[in-house]
Formats: structure tokens, sequence, C-alpha cells
């Protein structure tokens, strides 16, 4: 080979070393990195055996890829065939090293060790090549053995290289030239390798951060716990049915890995501004409670108000006024303020809806007046009838705006983070679930051309779980006729998407959550055509 020639063929060396690095830096499977830093040595020094190793952090060398031509192996990376070898212990015990396995030695040292003839190799012990290769007929000569290093200059790995061939096949030694292409392509796959890794762990990060959040938002209260995990259950659920679509609205719907992601991160993080709302609000188990229940002060007032009737009783029979009449009508007023009590504590136990006349009887009761502190005042304060008015549920309108603001400060909160391109959307996503499709929705009142699919698929997540979840503080979860009739109504009022719900009923994302995660009770027959319209 004259000059010019091997001119020609070192360009073509360094124009390859530049194409690898900048598929490496590319690639985001980790198997797939590891094969393209093997094939590359391989055109580097046409070596008929290969194998890399990954080191862990409990002092072993884990085979990740297994490759030799003339033997036809082909193990481990993306080959699906497992590795039955066991790992390449780094320490013979605490204060041993194992420098008598070259791969080790390299793992430990950081040192390329380049073999010309392992049978004439005295440094090394290759008894275990040497029984392989007499069982299998195969010869080991020589060994390249290179250590792979990330930017820190920590060793994540060894790159073994066995017979390097001419362009006849013979088996030949590893020459300089070799090995320093070797190297620094082993530098560069480390490099790239610890790249990724350093994504993944950041990303495992970011993602226990956020599940952590939730976990927090859910453990706040007793009443919600487990509504920020099953949200992103039932989105995903209903996400993949939507991409599964092959006709309909939705036959074009479709999402890769990263929206899949992005959707995901964002179901777990649609509530996190619940974090600012206060524990008093959220855990209003009943109309009257506070910091207590305050029904018990009421049971109080009562017994204080069948006292006074207890004594005006007892004077009248002392006075000598006592007849059938009075005692009748004593008994008929201890008889009344228990039923009101009763009625009370009824009442305050929060439901789908309360007429009027409940209502006004709930008014009725608080105009009573009774004596404290030798002060004459209504039965009830003007404040604890307005609670045991509630129509719908345990709050006051003051309180569900407080508990609608949760959205508010959702986005508000998330759209503060500085988000990587594909996850830019998780705002709008996790923003979006209480929007309706005819604009009524809250907060920013969008109608269903503004909102996202994704959006509209959280919506749906969110309100069945919380329709069938069996711990809110004021209804037991509902069976699941009674959830999707309601779903059904909301789906008729243009509350949610019409398409997406018949997605949701038809392709029996409804019934395969509530199987794993609805109580068994709560499951019944459900009209499905009925629901959707469809008699």
């Amino acid at each position: 080979m004259n000059d010019k020639q091997k001119i020609k063929v070192l360009e073509n060396r360094i124009h390859r070393l530049s194409e690898i690095g900048i598929a490496l830096s590319t690639e985001s499977d980790s198997n797939k990195l590891f094969e393209m830093i093997l094939e590359e040595a391989k055109n580097i020094t046409n070596a008929d055996g290969r194998t890399l190793y990954s080191k862990d952090n409990d002092g072993n060398l884990n085979f990740e890829i297994l490759r030799n031509d003339s033997m036809n192996t082909v193990m481990g990376g993306s080959s699906g065939k497992e590795i039955s070898l066991e790992p390449v212990k780094l320490w013979l015990d605490e204060n041993t090293p194992n420098q008598s396995n070259v791969s080790a030695y390299v793992a430990l040292t950081g040192e390329t060790v380049n073999i010309e003839d392992a049978y004439k190799e005295d440094g090394f012990d290759f008894t275990g090549t040497k029984t392989y290769d007499s069982k299998s007929g195969y010869h080991s000569k020589s060994f390249l053995t290179v250590p792979l290093k990330n930017h820190e200059n920590e060793i994540i790995g060894v790159m073994q290289l066995i017979n390097a061939r001419d362009e006849n096949g013979k088996v030949i030694s590893f020459n300089k030239e070799m090995q320093e292409q070797v190297e620094s392509l082993a530098s560069q796959g480390a490099v790239a390798l610890t790249n990724k890794r350093l994504v993944e762990e950041l990303k495992t990060l970011f993602e226990s951060f956020i599940k952590l959040i939730a976990t927090a938002i859910d453990k706040k209260s007793e009443y919600t716990g487990g509504h920020c995990e099953r949200v992103p259950v039932i989105t995903m659920m209903l996400a993949d049915a939507v991409a599964n679509m092959k006709e309909g609205k939705y036959k074009d719907f479709s999402m890769n890995d990263e929206e899949r992601y992005e959707l995901y991160l964002a179901a777990w993080l649609h509530d996190c501004g619940k974090v600012a709302t206060p524990p008093h609000v959220v855990d209003k188990g009943t109309k009257l409670e506070t910091i207590f229940d305050r029904i018990e002060l009421i049971k109080t007032r009562m017994e204080l108000l069948k006292k006074d009737h207890e004594i005006a009783f007892l004077r009248r029979k002392l006075n000598g006024q006592s007849n059938l009449s009075f005692d009748k009508e004593y008994y008929d007023a201890i008889k009344q303020i228990d039923a009101d009590m009763e009625f009370l504590q009824e009442c305050n136990i929060g439901g789908e809806f309360m007429n009027s006349d409940l209502q006004d009887r709930v008014k009725s009761i608080g105009l009573q007046k009774i004596k404290l502190f030798g002060r004459e005042q209504s039965l009830l304060s003007n404040n604890e009838i307005q609670n045991l008015n509630i129509a719908k549920g345990t709050l006051l309108p003051e309180e569900r705006e407080i508990i609608n603001d949760h959205i508010v400060i959702t986005i508000e909160m998330l759209e503060q983070l500085p988000y990587p391109k594909n996850l830019r959307n998780v705002p709008e996503y996790a923003g979006g679930h209480h929007e309706k499709m005819d604009g009524t929705g809250y907060p920013k009142g969008l109608n269903k051309d503004q909102m996202s699919t994704q959006a509209k698929i959280m919506a749906i997540a969110d309100i069945y779980e919380a329709l069938t979840a069996a711990d809110r503080p004021y209804k037991e979860g509902k069976k699941l006729s009674q959830a999707m009739r309601i779903m059904g109504f909301m789906k008729n009022d243009y509350h949610i998407d019409e398409d997406l719900f018949e997605i949701f009923v038809t392709s029996g994302v409804y019934k395969k959550y509530a199987t794993e995660h609805v109580a068994k009770t709560q499951i019944d027959e459900v009209d499905e055509l009925n629901i959707l319209g469809k008699l």
C-alpha cells in the first residue's frame, strides 16, 4: 500500500469515526448503542469475536453482548437471546482484586491490554478460554481488551475483541493503529452511553418527583387518597384505545412513545395545585365539618332544649298544674326535638340533591330559640343553616371556588417549569380536565374546538375515577351502571366529548379499569346502548 492509499484509508477511517460519533449521540436504545460500538470495532479490526461488558455497582462485569462470527454466536443486546454466563468478578474477596482475568484487570486499572497469543501469555489466566476451545474446536489467539471510560474518566464497561483477521481471513494480532482507533471508539461509545444513562436517570428522578407530589396530595386527604394515582391509569387506557381506532372521528389519532410519556406525566400532575388547597376544605366530609363536625354542638343545644322542656314540665307538676294535655305536650315536644335532630344529622351528610322543602324545614328548626349562658339565641346560626342547606355535596359555593382554584394553581405551577420540547404540552393537558365541550367549564371556559384530544381524554378519566371512587367524603363509590348513566347525561349535555365517551364504552376501558380498581360490590351490568343513545 503506497502513501496515497494509506492517506485515503486514514481519511475514510476518520470520516467513519465521525459518522459513528454522530450515530452514537443520537441513538436512544442502549442495546443498539452497544451493538453499534461492537460493529464498528469489527469494521476497524475484522475481529471474529466481540464481547461488551457493563460494570455494575456490585463489583461485577456483566455480559451485555456476545458475538462470534465463526461460531455463529449471537447473544445479548437486541437479539432476544439471554447470555447465561456468570458475571466476571472484579474482586476475589474484599481485599484481593481479580487481576488474573484480563477483562477484570482492564476494568480495575483502566489500561488497555493487547495480547498477541493467549496460549503464550503468562500474565493472565486463560484456563477458561482454553477449556472452551478444546470443547468447541475454536482457537482463541489474539485479544484486545479496552476500557470504556466516561467523561469523568470512570470505567463503566469493557470491550473485548478476539482474533483480528486480515483480508484473507487469517488470524493476526491487533496492531497499534487498530488499538488506537478502537480506544477512540470506546471513548466515544462510553461518553454516549453515559449521556443516555444520565438522561434516563434524570427522567427517572423527574418522574419519581412527580409521583412523590401526587402521593403527597393523595396522602393529604384520606378521602381522595389514590385519585392522582388512578387517573393516569384510566387516561392511558383510554388513550391507547383511541389510538387503536380504525374508523370514526379519531381514526387518525396516534401517539409515539414521547407523546404517550407526555400525557402520562400530565395525568400524574393534573391535581398538583391541590398542594395549596386547605385540608379542611378538601376533607370536608360533612356540611358542618370544620376542624371538627359542628353537628355535635347542635346535639348539645338540642339536649339543652330538651332540658328546658323538662324543667318547665317538672315545674308544672310541682305547682300542681300537670294534666294529660300538658303531659302530652311535653312528650310531643321531646319527640319532635329528637326527630329534628335526626333530620339535621341526615342533612349534614352531603348528597346529590336537596329539595326546597327540606331546606325550609332546616330554616324552621333553626329559628327555634334556646337560652345559652342566660341569653336567648336561635338554635342554629345563619352559617349553620347555610351549610346544612347545601344542595349538593358538602361544600359552600365559596368553598367550591377554593377547590376549583386548584386547577388554576395547577396551571400556574406547571407553566413555570422549563420543559424540554417533548413535554411542553403538559400544562395544557393537565390544566384542561375541568373544561367542557360547550365552553362552560373552568378555568378558561374552553370549548371542544379549543381543547386537545389529550385534555378531553383526561376529563373523562377524572370524572370516571371520581364517580367510582369509594373514598369520597360525601358519598360511597357508585355502581358502574350509575356512574356510566351520569356520564351519559354529561355527554348529552356537552360536558364531555361524545366520540371519546363512545370509545370509552365500546372498547371496554371502563370495565377493564373497574375489574382491576373498583370494588366488586360496585360492578354491575351497564346498558351500553341506552347510555350511548343507540336505542
